[in-house]
């Protein structure tokens, strides 16, 4: 599962995305990436592999800046290399995006916003939400985020970044991937898991499903997607940092029972073509014809995992 991370503070910010990343690990990914924004505008490094190979690329060459967000991929749409690994960033590279999810229409919009003249780098989804707000960029940044999620259908959580305001995050919640903000001395964190903010803050807010944030150092203003302010106030995680990498169940293997549905969601969605309707396995490498010709389809499997065969028999 994909992880985010986000920072707006005193420290320089690949100081701080990199640990929080750390502390995301093991909820698996393949590649991962950081961006940052200063006064000569936005930094990437990007890498395939553990975090230790982007922490590598950061030692050689560290990006400036005391705001910047970070992920870790589990790769659905692309395969798991540098080009689709994120952050995502528009056709002028002002402005980054990490993504959690599925955008299901991500085709309809690709194609739409080719044809307005976006140039696209990868093979991902997430890329589409970064000129998808860079196509409404007219009246700042979170008015053309908030106009974004109009268009976008699915279940996701997204964190941006933009050069243009340098002072600010933008992230929000729709579906089922999780968002946390917290707040410490004049600065701010986002993340996709509580775990990741523990050793910076232990005082929090949790996005609800259908919010979105405006994070600043010195605070934040959470509302609707459909426009009304929301007042909340941060919980204290009383956890230590081994509790809440469990999620705050006993015991780890509970926890994968608890977010067996989640998981099994998330790996079915992006077989699905909700445009025409069908299901596409891509992996397969077969035809639509062959598929019609298809009798059988047999799953190998031993262990736990006969059982996984079993529920998808």
């Amino acid at each position: 599962m994909c992880g985010i991370v986000g920072y707006i503070g005193g420290s320089e910010a690949a100081t701080v995305l990199l640990p929080a990343l750390r502390r995301l690990e093991y909820r698996g990914y393949d590649s991962a990436g950081i961006a940052t924004v200063n006064g000569n505008g936005l930094e990437t490094r990007k890498a395939v592999g553990k975090i230790a190979e982007l922490e590598a690329q950061v030692a050689a060459s560290p990006p400036h800046g005391h705001a910047g967000v970070a992920h870790t991929r589990w790769a659905t749409h692309g395969r798991p290399n540098v080009v689709n690994a994120h952050p995502h960033v528009d056709c002028q590279l002002r402005l980054a995006v990490v993504h959690n999810g599925i955008i299901e229409n991500y085709r309809e919009l690709r194609k739409h916003l080719a044809a307005q003249g976006h140039r696209f780098r990868s093979e991902t989804d997430t890329e589409v939400i970064a000129h998808l707000i860079e196509h409404h960029r007219t009246n700042g940044l979170f008015d053309a985020v908030h106009r974004a999620t109009k268009d976008l259908r699915g279940a996701y959580a997204l964190a941006c970044l933009s050069a243009e305001d340098p002072d600010t995050l933008i992230v929000v919640r729709r579906g089922s991937s999780p968002l946390v903000i917290g707040h410490g001395d004049h600065e701010a964190f986002v993340a996709s898991d509580i775990p990741a903010l523990l050793g910076r803050t232990r005082d929090m807010v949790v996005l609800d499903d259908g919010e979105i944030a405006i994070v600043k150092r010195g605070g934040m203003t959470i509302r609707t997607l459909e426009g009304s302010e929301v007042q909340r106030a941060p919980i204290r995680i009383p956890w230590d940092g081994d509790a809440a990498e469990r999620g705050g169940y006993a015991h780890f293997m509970l926890k994968e029972i608890f977010e067996q549905p989640e998981a099994v969601a998330n790996t079915v969605r992006d077989h699905l073509d909700f445009e025409r309707r069908q299901i596409q396995i891509d992996e397969l490498g077969m035809s639509d014809l062959d598929m019609i010709g298809l009798i059988r389809l047999s799953f190998v499997a031993c262990g736990t995992a006969m059982h996984a065969a079993l529920i998808g028999k």
